[in-house]
């Protein structure tokens, strides 16, 4: 079961949020979207209200090849078999499997504040900033019993630091978000999928071979993020999209929820 939600008219958009989130991430965009596309959001599997599976063999029901299959049936039975898509973080990562998996149903791409293969560069600032990529992959329960212990606390303390505690996460929008992390299916969840971006996903992309995106791809990124900071964004995406344009933006890590106004200008140039 996928929470889907859907309004406006036009060419079809789907809207895929990051970690911690859900589809309400896109509060601040949709409306305006809605005015020229028709606007389709989903919760990612594990996420918000849609369905908890099982983990499966090597997280395998949390791979993004996984969450991508989710996605083109959830536009298929809403009658659209092309659609364009626009990820956020670990949306972002579910639009590149999309891209390369599904290259029938993708129009066009946009990915927001991430780059592929980001374990291929460790280092010590890589691993201060994603400090969480490697909390949340440890065995279960270990993770999972110290968010739970103050989910209020560690959501904050997520949204902080990318966002430079500027209130881009209204009250309303940040409310939702912890509605679901008090549900200890969520925080496994959630965990889940990032087990399965240091295992099955890497599988899963070895497997790519020669295969790139095709399509229009837009990358995102926020110039104050670590993405912006530790890599060369551009250089990266063209070895896997010969048709990549892209550009920084005033933001952190939470562009649709700090910038809105660029991000919005960005996607309607684009799309």
């Amino acid at each position: 079961m996928i929470n889907t939600r859907l309004g406006g008219s036009g060419p079809p958009v789907l809207l895929l949020h990051g970690y911690p989130q859900t589809h309400v991430e896109w509060h601040k965009l949709a409306p305006r979207l809605a005015e020229r596309f028709t606007v389709v959001m989903t919760d990612l599997r594990g996420y918000g209200d849609s369905s908890k599976p099982p983990d499966g063999e090597n997280h395998a029901n949390y791979s993004k090849r996984a969450m991508a299959l989710d996605q083109v049936e959830v536009m298929r039975a809403l009658g659209f078999d092309r659609f364009s898509v626009v990820g956020q973080e670990r949306g972002g990562r579910v639009a590149w499997r999309l891209a390369v998996e599904h290259p029938e149903a993708i129009a066009k791409a946009v990915v927001l504040d991430i780059v592929p293969l980001p374990y291929s560069m460790v280092t010590r600032e890589f691993a201060t900033q994603y400090f969480h990529w490697f909390f949340l992959i440890q065995p279960a329960p270990f993770p999972e019993t110290l968010i739970g212990n103050n989910a209020e606390f560690y959501l904050r303390s997520r949204f902080l630091r990318p966002t430079g505690g500027t209130g881009a996460i209204t009250r309303e929008a940040f409310d939702e978000y912890l509605r679901c992390f008090n549900d200890p299916a969520t925080i496994h969840a959630t965990c889940e999928d990032y087990r399965a971006g240091a295992a099955i996903d890497l599988d899963h992309a070895r497997e790519d071979g020669g295969r790139q995106v095709m399509c229009p791809l837009l990358a995102l990124w926020g110039e104050r993020g670590s993405v912006g900071r530790l890599y060369d964004v551009m250089k990266i995406w063209r070895e896997h999209a010969p048709k990549v344009t892209g550009q920084a933006l005033p933001a952190g890590h939470f562009l649709p929820e700090e910038v809105p106004d660029e991000t919005l200008k960005a996607l309607l140039s684009f799309l």
